[in-house]
Order: structure tokens, then sequence, then C-alpha cells
């Protein structure tokens, strides 16, 4: 049994090795970088093996930016668990994952937003950049779940995606303002603007029953100075 499952897990290992490969490339030189060639003789394969595990150029960038997206999502995550458990913190925490990770691979970051937009006809797109890409956008999506802008669901995903995707790329550029300051001495949570939570949300649901049991308690203070 362990003969057969060997020659499957040397193969996962070796893909794992050329995304590996893959990654170091894009972090050193950038997009340009990352030819079959050169991840090849990076992790000490012959020349015909990403070919034979990726399909072609096009499946590596895929597999390189599967691994980025679950890399994202464990960002996100971590800086979530980090963060204060209100709902509003619990966003802001996530959000601070993703500029970190964003700040700190840039070029893998612009190769996760556009692998799969350049799936050539009649190629069918790497499983796990869905699977992960999917999962990375779930965990922003859950963290905008207990509010409500007033126009849906989609539309606060949309809002807050846009800004941190934004702020992400003005600060990774080191861009300054035309006045020179810094874009840097902002933070994300001087940027999200008051959220206002759905009433059916679990922190909408408490604020709600607190605001009621304050009423009730106010009612007889008040007719009891009265009389």
């Amino acid at each position: 049994m362990s003969s057969q499952s060997s020659p499957k897990r040397q193969q996962r290992d070796l893909r794992e090795e050329l995304i590996d490969a893959g990654l170091a490339l894009l972090t050193e030189g950038g997009a340009s970088a990352l030819t079959l060639r050169k991840c090849a003789a990076r992790a000490g394969v012959s020349h015909a093996a990403p070919a034979y595990h990726f399909n072609g150029l096009q499946g590596l960038l895929e597999g390189i930016a599967a691994r980025g997206f679950q890399q994202f999502t464990e960002a996100m995550i971590e800086a979530r668990e980090a963060a204060s458990k209100d709902p509003r913190s619990q966003l802001i925490g996530i959000c601070d994952g993703y500029l970190g990770f964003a700040n700190q691979n840039a070029a893998l970051v612009e190769l996760m937003f556009s692998a799969g937009k350049s799936v050539p006809d009649g190629h069918a797109a790497d499983p796990e950049l869905e699977l992960y890409s999917v999962a990375s956008y779930d965990v922003l999506a859950k963290a905008c779940a207990p509010f409500n802008n007033g126009s849906g669901a989609l539309a606060t995903e949309l809002m807050v995606w846009s800004l941190v995707h934004g702020f992400a790329a003005l600060s990774r550029d080191d861009t300054a303002m035309p006045d020179g300051r810094q874009i840097q001495t902002v933070s994300f949570a001087d940027l999200l603007p008051p959220l206002q939570l759905r009433d059916d949300s679990p922190a909408g649901v408490t604020a709600i029953s607190q605001s009621s049991r304050g009423s009730d308690q106010l009612g007889p203070k008040i007719g009891t100075g009265m009389d």
C-alpha cells in the first residue's frame, strides 16, 4: 500500500516545491522572472517537470496564486483572532490582515487577482485557485455580515472590499498626497465609516435588548421622581 501511495506523495511534493520556487522568483524579480525553466532550475528538477505538473506556465501561475490565497486567508484570520470580539473590531482586524499581507507580498497579490482572469479558452482553471479565492472572500463577507449600510449585504461587502483593496494599493506604492503628507500615517480604522448593525445580527439583537432594558429601568425612576 505504501509503495502505491509513495509516488503520489512524491508528485505532490514536487508540485509544492515548484510552487515554492515560483514564489521565491516572484518575490525576487516580479512576474517577469517567472518562467518554467527558471522554476525548474530553482527547484533542482528537469526543465520538463513544471510542464508535466502544471500544464504550462499558466497552470504554474494559477498554482502560485492558489497558494497565495491560502496564505492570504490565514493572515486575515490570524489578525481577526487577535482583535477584540465586537463586530467592528473584527472587521478592522481582518482588513488590517489584508493590508499587512498585501504590503508584504505586492507581486504575489497582483498575480492572485489576475491569474484567474487570463485562463486561455479550453483551459480548465486550477480548482484550488477557485477554492482558496472563494475562501478568502468568505472571510471578508462574514465579517461584513453583521452590518447594513442601507443598500444590502452585497453593497456593504463591496464598499469594504473597495476601501481596503484601494488603500492597500496606495499604501503598497508608498504614495504620498500631492502636498507631501504620507498615506502610511492613516490606519484603516480611520478610513472605515460608521456602520449600522443589522437588527437581526447577534450584536444588533443584543444592543436592542440592552436598550429596551435600559428604557424599562428608566421609566419607573422618572415616575418615582415625579411622585
